[in-house]
């Protein structure tokens, strides 16, 4: 039997979710684009190592409460589908640094309370996902390691050992997002329980106190340069004590929990890739209008041109794809959706630094310096194709899941 014709049409989003997204709109042009400046002179004063957070983070935190625009990516919080979200995530990508967080809707924290709302006992909820969903903390997921492919999640080195009624943490982590930021309250750590037993189920997620002795937090990790607010850390754990009861979910369930985590998060990072490339598309299209060479604005040259038409489709194809896969997630479940969320995680990065290249090549010597966002937001998106999964394990699954379908297609018709 071959596998059924996918539906392809989506539904139409509800009048609350219509409002929410005229509301961020309105937002983000009255509110965060105007504020930028000041982040930016705040954190330029604060220093590579300055890791403090700039006061208009917290105005705009307000701001969004005020507005309802808050903890929009969970459902059971929004009341929104993922797919009537995916639209009001896109334009979070227009201010990356400031808009995800002042929504609450910032990672590492929305895996971190997705995975806590899925699997957490209920005293980890209260301890834990009630701040973190009030805005009142943050947080960071500590999974990557120096020492092996962290690609292949199978292959996490940190021990996670029972020692009576606690976990005794052993191991080094590095680009554990959020843990340079002073509100980082709890990591949440995946290491290995148990090397005896299937690779599948040797790992599980253990919740660590960021001031809980033998937490070491090494330094910061920069990308391309760039220190970020929050940070990227390298962490070491010796000899870290916790309790057993800070296990989330079940032992032996951590690479689970982990699929159940990276889902929706992979496709809100691949809707904000969106929102960053059409800033950028919107910012090549005015410098090509403005600026003269040659006698006559650059949007008269053919190559300009070009490079405006290819961004758009661009863009829309993989913003397609990425409601598609919102979509399966909402009517089938993270499981279902797992091919498009893994298509949509190498499309969307993809387009994004093409048309954010695209830009800065319009922009000329201008595009690469901190004058306009441009280079910023090439270095983080090109840094996409790598967290989250590289896009060869993408790719790798996507061809998996391919050569083991059933083609709707008869194989005669296919044969030369």
């Amino acid at each position: 039997m071959t596998d059924p014709l996918p539906d392809h049409s989506l539904p139409t989003p509800s009048a609350r979710a219509v409002e929410l997204h005229e509301r961020m709109v309105r937002f983000m042009t009255e509110h965060v684009l105007p504020a930028e400046e000041s982040y930016a002179a705040h954190r330029r004063a604060a220093g590579p190592d300055g890791h403090d957070v700039p006061p208009v983070l917290e105005e705009l935190k307000v701001a969004a409460r005020e507005q309802e625009l808050w903890n929009l990516f969970l459902p059971s919080e929004s009341g929104l589908t993922q797919l009537e979200y995916a639209p009001i995530a896109e334009l979070s990508g227009w201010s990356l640094e400031l808009a995800p967080e002042a929504l609450n809707c910032a990672a590492p924290d929305t895996g971190n309370m997705e995975l806590l709302h899925l699997l957490g006992a209920e005293q980890q909820q209260k301890t834990w996902l009630e701040p973190l969903l009030n805005g009142e903390i943050r947080s960071a997921f500590a999974m990557t390691e120096p020492e092996v492919a962290s690609s292949d999640a199978t292959n996490i080195a940190t021990r996670i050992e029972r020692d009576g009624d606690e976990y005794v943490i052993n191991g080094r982590k590095w680009w554990t997002s959020g843990a340079m930021d002073p509100r980082c309250a709890v990591l949440i750590v995946m290491g290995q329980t148990d090397p005896e037993a299937a690779s599948h189920r040797q790992q599980s997620m253990v919740i660590v106190p960021r001031d809980t002795a033998g937490v070491t937090v090494v330094r910061d990790l920069p990308v391309f340069g760039h220190h970020d607010q929050h940070g990227h850390a390298e962490v070491r754990f010796d000899d870290v004590r916790v309790p057993i009861s800070n296990v989330i979910g079940e032992e032996g369930g951590g690479f689970a929990a982990a699929q159940a985590r990276l889902g929706p998060g992979r496709i809100h990072h691949c809707l904000r890739a969106l929102g960053a490339a059409e800033r950028a598309l919107a910012l090549m299209v005015a410098r090509a209008r403005d600026r003269v060479a040659f006698g006559a604005p650059l949007s008269d040259q053919g190559v300009v041109r070009q490079q405006i038409a290819e961004s758009r489709l661009e863009i829309e194809q993989a913003r397609l794809l990425c409601h598609r896969a919102c979509h399966v997630i909402d009517t089938a479940g993270n499981k279902a959706a797992k091919d498009l969320v893994a298509m949509a995680k190498v499309a969307a990065p993809r387009a994004a630094t093409a048309v954010i290249d695209r830009a800065i090549q319009v922009h000329g010597g201008a595009g690469v310096t901190d004058v306009t966002p441009l280079a910023a937001m090439y270095a983080w998106h090109r840094a996409m194709r790598l967290f989250d999964g590289p896009d060869e394990v993408h790719i790798r699954s996507i061809a998996k899941s391919e050569l083991g379908r059933t083609p709707a297609l008869p194989v005669a018709a296919v044969r030369v």
